[in-house]
C-alpha cells in the first residue's frame, strides 16, 4: 500500500491524498460504508459502486469469523470473491465487538475470550488469531488487535489498557512479518491509538504507534460516549503527532458534521454505521439538515427526497411522501432507498470536501455547511 499526500489546506489541517492498494486507488478524505457480514445492508454491490460510488468498504472480523466461517471464506478465495467486490476492503480486528460484549468476555495478556452472541460458544481472539482471520478474509487493510476502553475510564484503567494494546501491537507486527498473505495481494497493517480521554496517554500512544512505522495509523476509542468537544480535542492531538506521510483513520465516526470537523483536523479515512443503520429507521441526512421521514409533515410532500446533482438517482426519482409511506408500512424498499440516499450523501460530502481542499476553499465552505448539516428538519 502506498499513500501520496497531494495537498494540505492552508487554513486548516485538512488533506487530500491517494491511497494505492492492489485492488485500486482510494481518493482521500474518504468515507467507508460498513459491510459487517459481507454486505452493506440493503444495498447491492453494483449500487455501491455505481450509485454510492464507494471506493472501499469494511468487513467485520468477529462476525465473518462466526458466520460463514473461515473454511467457507478460504474456499471462496477471500471476501473480495465471496461477495463479488473487486474494490479495496478494510477489516476491523474484532476488538470493538469484543469490547461491546462486556458481559460475555474476559481479557488477559493472551487475548480476549468471549461467548458468541449467536449460540454462546466460547472463542479466543488474540493478536495472532485476529490477524490470521484477517489473512483468510483477504482485506487490503487489516487492523491490529486492540482493547477499546469504555467511557468513562479511570486514568489507571486507560493506561493499563493502552499498554496492553501496545504489547498486542508488537505481536501483530511480528505476525504480519512472519505470515504471508493468502490470495496473491498485499495487506497493510494499521495500528490503533488508544488512551481513553486522557491527553498524556494519547500522546504516548501516538508516539508508540508512529514508531512502529506501519503503512497507516488509526485513532480508536472515540465515539464511545465522550462529549463531542473531547472527540475533536483528542483527534487534533493525535493528528498533530501521527506521521503526515501516512493515512490517518478515525474509527467509528460519525455524523456528517463530525466528519467535516475531523477532516479539518487532519483525518483521511472514516467509517460509521450511522448512515445505514439510521436509514432503516427513517433518518435521512441532507445538505439542509436531518429529516425524520416518518414524521407526518412529509406524508403529502411530493418533492424529491433529494434533488441535488450528487444525490442518488433513486433520491431524485422518488418523493418524500412515497418514502414516508413505505417506511410507515414497513416495506423493505424503504430501508433500501433510505440507505442508498444516506450513503450516497456521505460519499458526495467527502468528495466535495476533497475538491474544496484542492481548490483552497475548504475552511470557509466547512464553516458555512456544518451548521446546516446539524439542523433538524
Amino acid at each position: 500500500m502506498q499513500f501520496t499526500l497531494q495537498h494540505t489546506d492552508s487554513a486548516t489541517d485538512a488533506r487530500a491524498g491517494v491511497i494505492t492498494t492492489d485492488h485500486g486507488q482510494i481518493q482521500t478524505p474518504i468515507f467507508m460504508p460498513v459491510g459487517t457480514l459481507g454486505t452493506v445492508k440493503g444495498v447491492h454491490q453494483q449500487e455501491l459502486k455505481e450509485q454510492v460510488r464507494a471506493q472501499i468498504i469494511l468487513g467485520n472480523t468477529y462476525h465473518l469469523y462466526l458466520r460463514p466461517g473461515m473454511e467457507v471464506m478460504e474456499a471462496a478465495g477471500g471476501l473480495h470473491k465471496f461477495m463479488n467486490w473487486e474494490e479495496p476492503i478494510l477489516t476491523d480486528s474484532g476488538g470493538y465487538q469484543v469490547f461491546s460484549l462486556a458481559h460475555r468476555r474476559k481479557i488477559t495478556e493472551e487475548g480476549a475470550t468471549f461467548a458468541s452472541h449467536i449460540d454462546g460458544s466460547k472463542h479466543l481472539f488474540s493478536p495472532e488469531s485476529s490477524l490470521a482471520i484477517q489473512r483468510s478474509i483477504g482485506a487490503d487493510i487489516v487492523m491490529a488487535f486492540d482493547e477499546c476502553p469504555p467511557y468513562p475510564s479511570t486514568h489507571e484503567y486507560a493506561e493499563n489498557s493502552m499498554h496492553l494494546t501496545h504489547r498486542w501491537l508488537e505481536r501483530c507486527v511480528t505476525y504480519m512479518r512472519d505470515s504471508p498473505p493468502k490470495y496473491g495481494h498485499s495487506q497493510a497493517l494499521f495500528p490503533i491509538v488508544q488512551g481513553g480521554s486522557y491527553d498524556d496517554l494519547r500522546k504516548k500512544s501516538c508516539e508508540f504507534i508512529a514508531a512502529q512505522d506501519q503503512p497507516g495509523n488509526a485513532i480508536g476509542g472515540l465515539s464511545v460516549g465522550e462529549p463531542i468537544p473531547d472527540m475533536y480535542r483528542i483527534t487534533q492531538l493525535c493528528c498533530d503527532i501521527l506521521p503526515k506521510e501516512k493515512p490517518r483513520y478515525l474509527m467509528g465516526v460519525g455524523t456528517p458534521a463530525n466528519i467535516l470537523e475531523c477532516i479539518a483536523r487532519g483525518v483521511d479515512m472514516f467509517d460509521c454505521v450511522l448512515p445505514s443503520r439510521n436509514a432503516r429507521h427513517g433518518m435521512l441526512y441532507t445538505r439542509q439538515g436531518i429529516i425524520n421521514i416518518r414524521n407526518a409533515k412529509w406524508k403529502n410532500d411530493h418533492s424529491a427526497i433529494d434533488d441535488h446533482a450528487d444525490a442518488a438517482p433513486t433520491s431524485r426519482l422518488h418523493s418524500k411522501a412515497y418514502l414516508c409511506h413505505l417506511i410507515r408500512c414497513g416495506e423493505l424498499l424503504a430501508g433500501q432507498l433510505a440507505t442508498l440516499h444516506n450513503l450516497t450523501f456521505y460519499l458526495s460530502l467527502v468528495r466535495e470536501a476533497r475538491r474544496r481542499i484542492l481548490d483552497g476553499t475548504f475552511a470557509t465552505w466547512k464553516d458555512a455547511v456544518v451548521p446546516q448539516l446539524e439542523q433538524k428538519r
